[in-house]
C-alpha cells in the first residue's frame, strides 16, 4: 500500500489511536478512503483538521492506525533514536511517521474541540508509543510530533490559550498580531520565540543569501518566508515587550532584527511590503532618549 511518490506527495501520514472506539467509525461510510493509502488518508485527515471537522478526523485517521499501526509499532521497536540521514531512509520509515503525526493530528483536533481528556491521552500515547515518528514539512524538513506533542501537554496543563496551529511561520506571527493588540502581550512574545526557534536558522541562511532587500515581484519576496516572518516577530516581540514596559528587553529584540535579520520584508494587507528592521531601527531611536 505504500510508495515513495505517497509518501513524498503528503509528507506524513495521520494515524490514529490504536485500540479505541469512536463515534466517527459508526459514520464512516459519509468519508471517501480513496485508494487506502496512508498518504491519501492523511491527505484527507489534514483537511478535516483544517475544517475543524472531528468527525473526519477520527474516521481517516483511525482507519490509518487501523491498516498501518502494527507496521508501526514494528519500526518503533527497532529504533532507539530518531533515523537521520537523507529523506528516502527517514521516509522508509513510513509507517512509524504516519502513525506518530497520526496521534498529533488527533490531539490537536481534540484539543481545538476543548476535550482535554481525549487530547492528552493522545498526545500522551504518541509519546510512549510513537516517539521516533518524523514528519515532513514542505518548507523542507523533518520535525519531531513526539516534541510538539510534550510543547502541546505542557501547553494544556498551563491554561494558556495559546494556539500554535500547524506551526508554520506564517501561522504563528499571524498569532503574534493578534497577541499584540489581546488583553496580555507577552503572549505575543511566546509565538516570536518559536518562530525563531524553529525557523530561525533557516531565516539566517536566506538573509545571509542577500546583499540588498528582494524587489523584483511580490513573488519573490514571498520566497524569503522565513527571513519575513522571523523578521517581523522580532518586530513584534520588541513592541509587545516595549507594552508592557520591559524596555531593555525590548532594545534587544529590535536590535536582532536589525543586526541578523536586517533584509526582512512584511506584507501589508492594504498593498505593500514595509521594512522591519527600519522600523525597529527607529523604535531603538526613541527608547534611546527615554
Amino acid at each position: 500500500m505504500k510508495t515513495a511518490d505517497g509518501f513524498k506527495a503528503m509528507a506524513c501520514a495521520i494515524a490514529i489511536l490504536g485500540g479505541m472506539t469512536f463515534a466517527a467509525a459508526a459514520n464512516s461510510y459519509a468519508y471517501d478512503f480513496g485508494d487506502f493509502k496512508s498518504s491519501t488518508l492523511a491527505s484527507k485527515a489534514w483537511a478535516a483538521l483544517a475544517q475543524n471537522d472531528l468527525e473526519g478526523v477520527l474516521t481517516y485517521t483511525n482507519k490509518v492506525l487501523e491498516l498501518y499501526g502494527a507496521k508501526a509499532k514494528d519500526m518503533q521497536a527497532g529504533l532507539k533514536d530518531y533515523v537521520k540521514g537523507d529523506k528516502d531512509k527517514i521516509f522508509s520509515m513510513w509507517a512509524l511517521n504516519d502513525a506518530a503525526t497520526s496521534l498529533f493530528i488527533q490531539g490537536e483536533a481534540y484539543r481545538r474541540a476543548n476535550m482535554k481528556d481525549e487530547a492528552v491521552q493522545a498526545f500522551q500515547m504518541l509519546i510512549h508509543e510513537y516517539s521516533f515518528g518524523q514528519c515532513w514539512d514542505p518548507n523542507g524538513w523533518f520535525w519531531k510530533p513526539a516534541e510538539a506533542a510534550k510543547e502541546k501537554l505542557a501547553l494544556i496543563d498551563s491554561g494558556l490559550a495559546l494556539d500554535f496551529g500547524d506551526y508554520t511561520s506564517s501561522f504563528m506571527t499571524t498569532q503574534g498580531w493578534k497577541a499584540l493588540d489581546g488583553e496580555d502581550p507577552t503572549v505575543a512574545v511566546i509565538y516570536a520565540d518559536k518562530v525563531i526557534e524553529m525557523y530561525g536558522d533557516k531565516a539566517r541562511e536566506m538573509q545571509a543569501s542577500l546583499t540588498e532587500y528582494p524587489w523584483q515581484s511580490r513573488d519573490v519576496i514571498f520566497n524569503y518566508w522565513a527571513l519575513n516572518d522571523a523578521g517581523t516577530s522580532l518586530f513584534i516581540k520588541g513592541k509587545a515587550l516595549r507594552k508592557v514596559g520591559r524596555n531593555d528587553e525590548a532594545k534587544q529584540a529590535f536590535k536582532i532584527l536589525v543586526d541578523e535579520y536586517f533584509y526582512a520584508q512584511c506584507w501589508d494587507p492594504n498593498g505593500w511590503f514595509w521594512k522591519p528592521a527600519e522600523a525597529a531601527q527607529q523604535e531603538l531611536d526613541e527608547l534611546a532618549v527615554l
